[in-house]
């Protein structure tokens, strides 16, 4: 999609801060962070939210969680403990429609919804 933000910054036309990137997943800074560590794990096919997870692309979902664990313990947040959140539609907050997943840690969260 060429309009689509996490593309662009995926093929390196836009700038981000980031903290882990491979063939497959990037994992940014949260440009509006919620969290002391917010950062966004993205897969770099455009996919537009979990819905469109099927068999052909399911081993993604496990392969951004290992990324997040692992931007987790680099960061230093792994042992107090973080979030892993994605939002799937306009009512459930989702505002870019590419899948991501929102690393979030830094602070006490609580039970507390972000």
């Amino acid at each position: 999609m060429a309009e689509c933000i996490f593309c662009k910054i995926a093929k390196g036309e836009m700038p981000a801060t980031i903290y882990y990137e491979d063939e497959k997943i990037i994992a940014i800074k949260d440009v509006n962070p919620v969290a002391p560590v917010h950062i966004l794990v993205i897969p770099k096919e455009h996919i537009a939210n979990i819905k469109e997870i099927n068999k052909s692309n399911s081993q993604l979902i496990a392969d951004i969680h290992m990324i997040a664990n692992k931007v987790a313990k680099d960061l230093g947040i792994d042992e107090k403990g973080y979030r892993i959140i994605t939002n799937c539609g306009r009512a459930a907050g989702q505002t870019v429609f590419h899948l991501h997943f929102h690393l979030l840690g830094g602070v006490d969260m609580g039970e507390k919804l972000l």
